[in-house]
C-alpha cells in the first residue's frame, strides 16, 4: 500500500512579505505590509512574546515620543496600542519649545503585548506560525523564503529580519553566562553564520535589563512621587486615549549613595564587563549601574525611577539600576536604596550580549545591498530602544511591500521626519554602539515636532497606500480648523480692558490701545488656551475647536519666523540631495579623493551628494570633489 503524501507543506502557499520576529520591528513590520494589501506570515519563536517589552514598561520620552507620533501619523500600531495600554502619561520638556515637547507613557506590560496581538489578529493578511528560522533561501542573490527548525521550506517574494537580540544571544549575571535572547528564552543560531557566508559583516553588541522588585516590600513614604500629567494628549491622532488624570498610577523617584556604590564596587571583580567576559559594545546613553558608577566616580549617588508594570501586578522595574552584577550583590545594593530596605527581587538585572550587522551593508528602503529584497529592521541593525526599533519595522514592512509589488521605495528625509534622521544616520554613519534617538540628532526638530507628525506624514502614507482614509479626512478637518483659527486671530482686536488684567497676572505689559489677538500671542508666557479663558470675546468664538488644535494654530503662529528660516536650510541642503550620483560609480578614478573618503564612498556607494557629505569621515574638500567632477 502506497504511503499518504503528508499536506501540511500546503499550508504555507507562497506569501507576499515574511517576517522574522515578532517583538516592536517585527509586528510593525507585519502591519505595514499586511494593510496595503500583502499577505504576511509573521513567523516567531514563542508566540506569547509577542510584542513583549523585554526593558522598562514604557513608550515615548526625548526624541522618542516624536518617533511613535510619527509611527501614528503613518498608520502604524504603535501608538494606538500605547494609549489603549498607558497607567501614566506625561509631555516631557513643557517648559521648553514646541520642538523640544516629547511624550512618554507608562504602559501597562502585559496589557500592551495583548492588545497588540489582539491588533495583528485583526488585521487580514497576516497570518502567523511558531517556529525558528534557520536559514534564509537565496536564489541568484535574492531573498525568496525562509527554512525553519522544524524543515519547513516557505516561500516568499520579499524576507523581513527583526531578531532583536536573539542571533546568538549570550546572558551574563555575574560569572554565570548561559545562551539565550531573553531571560527563559534560547537563543536563535544559524542566521548569522549563513548571512556572514554570504559577504555580510557581523559584530557584537550588549545591553541590559535591572532587576525587578515586588512592589509590596518598598516603603513608598521613603521616594518622591511623579503623577502624570492633568492633561492627557497620547500618541495616536485617530481619538484620545480612554485614560482619565485621576486614574494614573505614579512612579516614584529615588537615589543610590555612596553606600550602594561600594557595595556594587566590591562585585566588580567578578564583572563580566570589567573582566572582558563581555565583548559586545553597550548603550553608551543608557549605561548599567557599573558602568556609570566606574564613568563618573565624583558623583556620589544618581537617579533611579520606581515605575510600576501595569494595573494588576505588583511587579516593579527599576529604571536606572541595569546591571550584569552577581545576584547576591545587586540584592545588598538595592537594600541600601532609601525606600528599598526590605525589597523583595522577583529576578536580578542581567546584560545580553548578540549579533548584528553593522547598517552601511543597507539600503535607505533598508533592503540589503548584498541580497535582493532582504530588509532587516531593528536591533539587528545596532538600535537600541522599543521605538526605534519600531520606526524600522514599519519602514521595512512598507517597502517589502513596495518591493514585491514593482513599485519604488517609501524614503523620508531628514527634514521629513526623525525616522528619516534615524536611518540616514544608520547607513551614512553606521553606528559600533547601540543607537539611540536625541533631538540633537536632528538639525530641523522645529520643523519634526511632536504635535505635527501627521501634517508631515500622512498625506504621504495616504499615497501609497497605507494611512487610511479616516485618517486622512481627520488631517484635512485639522488643517481647515488651524487655518479658520489663525484668521480668527489675525482679525480678531483685543481691547485693552478686556484683556490687561489677564496680561498682568502673566508679568506682561498691559495693551496701549486694542490689538490683534495674532499680535498678542507672540508674547512670551502667553498661550492661546489661556487667552481664550479669560478674553470672552475670543473664548467665545474658539469654544467649539480643540485643544490640540488650538495649540497647533498658536504654534504656527507663535514660531512662524523659526519654521520659515529652517524651510530655507531645508531648500538650500536639497540642492545637494538632487545632484544624484550614478550607481556603481568607480571612486579610484578620482585621485585626489581622500583614502578613507574613497574607501567609504565605495562602500557605502551613496546616492547623492548631500547623502555623500553625511559620512562619517568625509570632508568638506572631499565633497567639493565629488561636486566639482559630477559638474563636468
Amino acid at each position: 500500500m502506497e504511503p499518504k503524501i503528508c499536506n501540511f507543506a500546503h499550508m504555507f502557499n507562497q506569501y507576499d512579505v515574511v517576517v522574522v520576529g515578532a517583538g516592536h520591528a517585527g509586528c510593525e513590520a507585519a502591519a505595514a505590509a499586511a494593510n496595503m494589501g500583502s499577505r504576511v506570515l509573521l513567523v516567531t519563536m514563542n508566540m506569547q512574546t509577542i510584542a513583549q517589552m523585554s526593558c522598562n514598561p514604557a513608550m515615548g520620552g526625548i526624541a522618542k515620543g516624536q518617533i511613535v507620533k510619527e509611527i501614528d501619523a503613518l498608520g502604524g500600531y504603535s501608538g494606538i496600542v500605547t494609549d489603549k495600554s498607558m497607567i501614566q502619561f506625561r509631555m516631557l520638556n513643557r517648559s521648553k519649545g514646541p520642538a523640544m515637547w516629547s511624550p512618554r507613557a507608562q504602559s501597562d506590560r502585559m496589557l500592551f503585548a495583548a492588545t497588540w496581538r489582539e491588533m495583528l489578529e485583526a488585521t487580514t493578511n497576516v497570518d502567523f506560525y511558531q517556529d525558528t528560522v534557520r536559514e534564509i533561501i537565496v536564489e541568484n542573490g535574492t531573498a525568496c523564503g525562509i527554512v525553519t527548525s522544524l524543515g519547513h521550506r516557505i516561500r516568499s517574494k520579499a524576507v523581513v529580519l527583526t531578531n532583536g537580540t536573539f542571533l546568538n544571544g549570550v546572558i551574563h549575571i555575574g560569572e554565570k553566562n548561559f545562551g539565550g535572547g531573553r531571560v527563559s528564552e534560547k537563543a536563535a543560531t544559524g542566521l548569522t553564520e549563513q548571512l556572514v557566508s554570504l559577504g555580510f559583516e557581523s559584530s557584537r553588541l550588549k545591553t541590559g535589563t535591572p532587576p525587578r522588585i515586588d512592589g509590596r516590600s518598598l516603603d513608598y513614604t521613603k521616594m518622591e512621587e511623579q503623577k502624570g500629567d492633568d492633561e492627557i494628549v497620547g500618541f495616536s491622532y485617530l481619538q484620545k486615549p480612554a485614560l482619565k488624570p485621576e486614574q494614573q498610577k505614579s512612579c516614584w523617584i529615588t537615589y543610590t549613595s555612596q553606600e550602594v556604590h561600594d557595595i556594587l564596587k566590591e562585585g566588580f571583580e567578578s564583572s563580566p564587563m570589567f573582566k572582558g567576559r563581555i565583548q559586545g559594545t553597550g548603550p553608551r546613553y543608557c549605561p548599567s549601574i557599573e558602568d556609570k558608577i566606574n564613568r563618573f566616580a565624583e558623583r556620589d549617588r544618581h537617579q533611579l525611577f520606581v515605575e510600576p508594570e501595569g494595573w494588576n501586578t505588583v511587579e516593579i522595574y527599576v529604571n536606572g539600576f541595569s546591571t550584569s552584577l552577581s545576584e547576591e550583590v545587586q540584592y545588598q545594593a538595592l537594600r541600601k536604596v532609601p525606600g528599598f530596605e526590605n525589597c523583595k527581587m522577583f529576578r536580578p538585572g542581567y546584560a545580553i550580549e548578540y549579533d548584528y550587522f553593522p547598517p552601511t551593508q543597507l539600503k535607505f528602503s533598508l533592503e540589503t545591498k548584498g541580497i535582493n529584497n532582504l530588509f532587516f529592521a531593528g536591533q539587528i541593525n545596532g538600535t537600541t530602544g522599543y521605538e526605534e526599533a519600531a520606526c524600522q519595522g514599519l519602514m521595512a514592512g512598507i517597502n517589502a511591500h513596495q518591493k514585491s509589488i514593482g513599485e519604488e521605495p517609501l524614503v523620508l528625509k531628514r527634514s521629513e521626519a526623525y525616522i528619516g534622521v534615524l536611518i540616514d544616520d544608520l547607513i551614512n554613519k553606521g553606528t559600533d554602539e547601540p543607537y539611540r534617538m536625541f533631538t540633537s540628532r536632528a538639525e530641523f526638530r522645529t520643523l519634526l515636532r511632536q504635535d505635527n507628525a501627521d501634517m508631515r506624514l500622512t498625506e504621504i502614507s495616504y499615497k501609497i497606500g497605507l494611512a487610511s482614509q479616516e485618517r486622512m479626512e481627520k488631517l484635512q478637518r485639522k488643517k481647515e480648523k488651524v487655518e479658520d483659527i489663525k484668521s480668527l486671530l489675525q482679525k480678531q482686536s483685543i481691547e485693552p480692558e478686556e484683556a490687561n488684567e489677564f496680561l498682568t497676572t502673566r508679568n506682561s505689559s498691559p495693551l496701549p490701545a486694542k490689538q490683534k489677538a495674532a499680535q498678542v500671542i507672540l508674547r512670551p508666557g502667553i498661550s492661546l488656551q489661556e487667552m481664550a479663558d479669560n478674553i470672552p470675546s475670543l473664548g467665545s468664538q474658539l469654544i467649539d475647536y480643540e485643544i490640540e488644535t488650538i495649540e497647533q494654530a498658536e504654534i504656527q503662529l507663535k514660531y512662524d519666523v523659526y519654521i520659515e528660516k529652517e524651510k530655507e536650510l531645508v531648500n538650500k541642503m536639497a540642492q545637494l540631495e538632487n545632484l544624484v550620483i550614478p550607481e556603481n560609480f568607480n571612486y579610484d578614478k578620482l585621485v585626489s579623493l581622500s583614502a578613507e573618503a574613497r574607501q567609504k564612498f565605495t562602500r557605502i556607494q551613496p546616492r547623492t551628494l548631500g547623502q555623500a557629505s553625511r559620512i562619517s569621515g568625509v570632508n568638506p574638500s572631499d565633497v567639493q570633489i565629488l561636486m566639482v567632477y559630477m559638474g563636468r
